[in-house]
């Protein structure tokens, strides 16, 4: 994430972040070591388009998709120990977006979890991310464009002919794609816009929905004929997935006026609009839809709402409401499709394509028609042949992003370890430790709950990059070391993303490069 943008904007209270300007809490500025960049003539600046409401509304339209209107229903075998469950996954995910506001702060440049693990743990860790980010980007696209239909369906082909259901799957794909091509501007307005109207129906729910709630629709509080800690583990490894996108405004800092003090708070506050939204609003559909009846629904706020006012509009109005969210998740999750390869393109751990920007708008069009080509071909498979193979990959899209979560707590942990003692004050550096920590153990327990066979084909999807490694280091002539850039393609690099000062993170580099100079050559 940026603290740094075109003009040198960026400070954060008064402070700049390493590599920007004055130390942070007392630390010490150290050197720029050029890293490897593709060539100046393929690269350019973006423009920071998004203030902070439309940072905000990137984040919540990232987070909450088409899943939340569904996801009572998956939570009512539990019974109301779910919200339990809820409020634990809810503290991981404040975790999480508190490291990436500490991560904002400190590590400039946009690509988000991409940028920070190669800070602190070099540039294959960093490609790593990258590759894990970019396929849950574009396979969570087809995931959200195939549960769109649904809603897209109460009102036209309501005989579900595969056809026209296909149809309006691509349609759904290739409207986002065509906003985001028009530039930065139009793709936060249109974000903006959308949230707002999803917004408009949850919180509703959310606040006169309780109103409404009989304590007699709950059932048993623990339904689901397992122990309290079992349940509350299984109904979070349902939950923990409706966080995903918290990291969208890192990974765009860069198109992001003022990065240190608007990526921080967009996150944050993104992330706490959606955990209050997801918690009552559940209570209140737990409340006002029978328990046997909840169970079954296909469309539970819709239930709800017309078990409040009777009749059958509300529940169309809040299909439309799906509709809307829906549209405006895969709208930015377009954007971030381009923002991370675009972001490791410019320093050469992505194909050079990724990086070049197009017209006037500074759009990434090559990331953008890629992956939305690579989501409407699976989502093609999925209505024809492979629907099995379809679900499989929506839940690897799940596990490709916590890997980089997991990355980048470890990233911020092993910073504070090595640094934070002397750039912190004790009670901070305890605090983000804590954090940092929670954050950590909350990316293993999304692991697990993956399930086993998920883990295991996302190893074998992760390391599917390998090739590409290969191929992108064979035709920068390295072996192992990284070789300096030319001084004309350091100046040309993105003014929001400096070089990485990796020098001066490790005290034991100046005696490994004396032991052996050609692997620690930066």
């Amino acid at each position: 994430m940026s603290t740094t943008t075109r003009g040198g904007e960026g400070t954060r209270g008064g402070e700049e972040s390493p590599g920007g300007g004055a130390p942070r809490g007392g630390e010490e500025p150290a050197p720029s070591v050029p890293v490897p960049s593709v060539p100046a003539a393929s690269v350019s600046a973006p423009s920071a388009a998004l203030g902070l409401p439309a940072a905000t509304a990137l984040v919540i339209g990232s987070i909450i998709g088409t899943g939340v209107f569904a996801l009572p229903s998956a939570l009512a075998p539990y019974g109301p120990i779910a919200l339990v469950a809820f409020g634990v996954v809810t503290l991981g995910a404040l975790a999480l977006a508190m490291t990436f506001g500490s991560l904002s702060g400190r590590v400039p440049g946009s690509g988000g979890p991409y940028v920070y693990a190669r800070e602190a743990f070099g540039e294959f860790a960093g490609f790593l991310n990258a590759w894990s980010y970019w396929i849950t980007a574009w396979a969570g696209n087809a995931a959200i464009a195939v549960a769109w239909v649904g809603y897209v369906e109460v009102f036209v082909n309501t005989g579900h002919r595969t056809g026209i259901s296909l149809l309006i799957a691509l349609t759904g794909l290739w409207i986002p794609a065509a906003v985001n091509l028009t530039g930065m501007r139009n793709t936060g307005a249109f974000q903006v816009v959308t949230t707002v109207l999803k917004f408009v129906p949850l919180v509703f729910m959310a606040t006169v929905g309780l109103l409404f709630v009989k304590a007699d629709n709950f059932g048993p509080f623990n339904a689901s004929h397992q122990s309290a800690p079992g349940a509350i583990s299984a109904a979070a490894a349902i939950a923990l997935f409706s966080y995903l996108g918290l990291e969208a405004a890192s990974v765009v800092a860069g198109r992001v006026r003022e990065p240190g003090r608007n990526v921080p708070r967009a996150t944050v506050y993104g992330t706490l609009a959606c955990a209050v939204i997801y918690i009552l609003g559940t209570l209140a559909v737990l409340g006002t839809v029978p328990h046997g009846q909840l169970g079954s629904s296909t469309a539970p706020f819709s239930d709800a709402a017309n078990n409040i006012f009777g009749g059958g509009w509300a529940g169309d109005a809040v299909a439309v409401a799906a509709i809307v969210s829906g549209i405006g998740a895969l709208n930015g999750w377009t954007m971030l499709c381009a923002e991370m390869p675009y972001a490791a393109a410019r320093d050469g751990l992505f194909p050079g394509a990724f990086a070049r920007l197009r017209g006037k708008n500074d759009v990434p069009a090559f990331g953008i028609l890629a992956s939305t080509v690579l989501a409407s071909l699976i989502t093609v498979f999925s209505y024809t042949r492979f629907q099995d193979v379809f679900t499989k990959i929506v839940l690897l899209s799940v596990l490709t992003a916590v890997i980089p979560y997991l990355f980048s707590a470890a990233a911020q942990l092993y910073w504070l370890l090595v640094r934070g003692r002397a750039g912190l004050k004790p009670g901070r550096l305890a605090r983000d430790t804590v954090v940092a920590a929670l954050a950590m153990a909350f990316s293993y327990w999304s692991i697990q709950g993956s399930g086993y066979q998920t883990v295991y084909y996302g190893l074998f999807v992760i390391l599917l990059g390998l090739p590409v490694y290969i191929w992108l280091k064979r035709d920068r002539g390295e072996y192992g070391e990284t070789v300096p850039a030319p001084a004309t393609t350091t100046e040309a690099r993105a003014p929001e993303t400096p070089p990485a000062d990796r020098a001066a993170r490790r005290p034991w580099a100046d005696r490994a490069h004396r032991l052996n100079p050609l692997r620690h050559h930066h």
